[in-house]
């Protein structure tokens, strides 16, 4: 199973200045089977993972002091693995459990900076809150969920898989049919690796959805893990209607009407923490650097979009039976789609939505990122086009955007007069192609 994050981790290894390297993400995206397959194909043997939750013993090592060359010493001994050399990779899994290993990667840094070194783990953004890192001592990356491109990639299709990472002008009507049918399969099963390994190697969606359901209770038993503690039924209950909301504008009042707006927000952002929810806040203006509405109007999204279909209940022969995808939720599948593919392609950096408040002339427009120093406006439709005119509204007030791009389950299409381009919804991960 190919990732694209292979691509990162070797730029990382090959970069003239390497710093140890801190993976985050959601839980169960792959981080640590991404760093095993990297060691297995660029450092052979010379490979060294610490698990700090299957053995106490690699966090007596950490007591005394935070030097590393005292630490690589005894680690050394411990393992039998040489590792001054620089030639062996270091991998701390499961880092949040053994705060001191975690500020210790600064000093790798700073006095071992031969040795390459990567961190993972479940929760780590909380553990993270309680360290302060000094600017430029160690590298952060995000593992997402699998993308549409990589799950038709585990499929076997790699040629498939090359036409959604190099977007083409136009497809036959038998392909675009094609991803179409694969993106309705996706929507199901999601990004989580053990999901589409269970799918591609034989396993019904009723087996996927199994797992999911099984993943959906372990997460909710991290709650009690959870700092500032906050109750896990206030949790649960704020990630559920999190997920009801998918795609619209909320407040935090109003997730969740048993508790107050306070503490609403402050279990979303826990829930953040977790990579579990996704707000994408508004912006006022077209331009760069982003204007933020004051007026904190959000748009939550889900975790993964597999997750997001065994939370609603809805069985899976039913979005298999919708004629349009976009239509499924009125519109919030698609939007939790293309929302997933955007966080996914920038990188870290969150998809916005663009609000405008004007009296008797409100508009918005479901995303808009910056592309390579450039505005991107982005709509969801179903069908063709559908109304455009908030798309209009935008373009109008903002003449240095170059053009928006409508997603649909249409084939592609251009109005260069208008400055709108048609492209399929299946190649929002490609946008910037």
């Amino acid at each position: 199973m190919n990732r694209n994050f292979t691509e990162k981790l070797k730029e990382w290894n090959n970069a003239q200045v390497r710093k140890p390297l801190i993976i985050r993400g959601m839980r169960q995206t792959g981080k640590t089977w991404c760093v095993r397959d990297f060691a297995q194909n660029f450092y052979k043997d010379a490979f060294l993972e610490i698990n700090f939750e299957f053995s106490r013993q690699w966090h007596s090592v950490f007591e005394r002091d935070l030097d590393p060359v005292r630490i690589c010493d005894e680690l050394e001994l411990m393992s039998g693995i040489p590792l001054k050399g620089g030639k062996t990779l270091l991998f701390f899994d499961e880092i949040q459990l053994c705060p001191k290993a975690l500020a210790a990667l600064r000093f790798f840094y700073e006095r071992l900076p031969n040795v390459p070194v990567i961190a993972a783990g479940s929760l780590l953004d909380f553990a993270l809150d309680e360290i302060q890192f000094p600017v430029g001592r160690v590298t952060f990356a995000e593992l997402y969920p699998m993308s549409f491109a990589e799950y038709i990639a585990a499929s076997g299709n790699e040629l498939l898989a090359a036409v959604l990472n190099n977007q083409p002008k136009s497809l036959s009507e038998a392909v675009h049919a094609k991803l179409l049918e694969e993106l309705r399969l996706y929507s199901i099963i999601g990004g989580l690796p053990e999901c589409v390994k269970t799918r591609f190697e034989g396993g019904s969606l009723l087996d996927v959805r199994s797992i999911q359901n099984d993943l959906i209770v372990a997460f909710e038993q991290d709650f009690s893990k959870y700092p500032k503690q906050m109750d896990a039924a206030i949790l649960r209950d704020v990630w559920r209607n999190a997920y009801v909301s998918v795609g619209r504008q909320i407040s935090y009042a109003s997730l969740s009407r048993e508790h107050t707006g306070v503490t609403n927000k402050k279990a979303i952002d826990l829930l953040e923490k977790a990579r579990l929810v996704k707000l994408s806040r508004a912006v006022a203006s077209a331009s760069l650097p982003f204007d933020f509405n004051t007026t904190l109007r959000i748009k939550p999204f889900a975790g993964d979009i597999g997750l997001y279909q065994a939370m609603s209940g809805r069985p899976a022969d039913e979005v298999l039976r919708e004629k349009d995808l976009l239509n499924t939720y009125n519109g919030a599948l698609a939007e939790q789609f293309v929302a997933q593919e955007l966080m996914s392609l920038l990188g870290g950096s969150e998809p916005h939505w663009w609000k405008r408040d004007a009296k008797n002339a409100q508009a918005e427009v479901d995303f808009i990122v910056s592309l390579d120093g450039k505005v991107q406006p982005i709509e969801v439709k179903s069908g063709a086009a559908g109304r455009l005119k908030s798309l209009h509204q935008l373009l109008k007030e903002s003449p240095s955007v170059n053009d928006a791009i409508v997603l649909s389950s249409a084939q592609f299409g251009e109005m260069p007069e208008q400055r709108l381009r048609f492209i399929p919804i299946y190649f929002a991960g490609a946008i910037g192609n």
